[in-house]
């Protein structure tokens, strides 16, 4: 990619997800025009950063589907907030303030799939509003352990959202980084994958 950090982009490529394509860009001035005209009406009211974040997430997930044959493929926000992919696909967006990320997987091999961004630093508020007790007590040994739960978290709610339609609290997901598993409600089991670099990303996957 055009805009890319290349130790990112090796970290990321660490993920390995059968099927599935992620990519970052750095986000970069003019990239709020990487939104098509059937996209732009859902950020009309968002701000010039907001726009231009979910402009490079978009050049993202255009240049992954690219490579599966939807090329200049409309990634339209849903009343939900989810996203629109192409029929045969799944995917997730996410950026934070530097870097936009996008994953892209073929629905024969994955059912659902969430990637969230978060910088590599600690987390702005209280542990206790994002850990169970039990994450507190099997904390792994990782700089940013806190910022890296938060963003696991957001990784599985994007997976499973779309899949269940409800609502999720921190609390109804708990995260085992160890087996690489996040349980849902005690009842749903969501693979994860995840790395802390400059950036930290989650993957949450659920396989066909």
């Amino acid at each position: 990619m055009d805009r890319a950090d290349p130790l990112l982009q090796k970290a990321i490529e660490r993920i390995d997800i059968p099927s599935v394509l992620i990519g970052h860009r750095l986000i970069s001035k003019g990239d709020e025009r990487g939104l098509m005209p059937e996209e732009a009406e859902a950020f009309a009211n968002s701000v010039l950063k907001r726009r231009r974040a979910s402009g490079a997430a978009r050049i993202v997930a255009r240049e992954l589907l690219s490579r599966r044959g939807y090329a200049h493929a409309p990634l339209q926000k849903l009343p939900s907030g989810a996203v629109a992919w192409p029929k045969g696909t799944v995917g997730s967006m996410a950026h934070d303030a530097r870097v936009a990320v996008a994953a892209i997987g073929d629905t024969r091999s994955v059912r659902a799939l969430g990637i969230d961004i978060e910088p590599g630093e600690g987390l702005p508020f209280d542990l206790d509003l994002v850990a169970t007790p039990r994450e507190r007590r099997e904390a792994v040994d990782t700089p940013h352990f806190g910022r890296l739960l938060f963003c696991a978290k957001e990784a599985v709610y994007k997976a499973v959202h779309p899949l269940e339609g409800v609502f999720l609290e921190f609390h109804d997901v708990e995260i085992d980084f160890k087996r690489g598993k996040a349980r849902v409600r005690h009842q749903r089991d969501v693979e994860l994958r995840y790395f802390v670099s400059s950036q930290i990303v989650t993957a949450a996957f659920l396989l066909s």
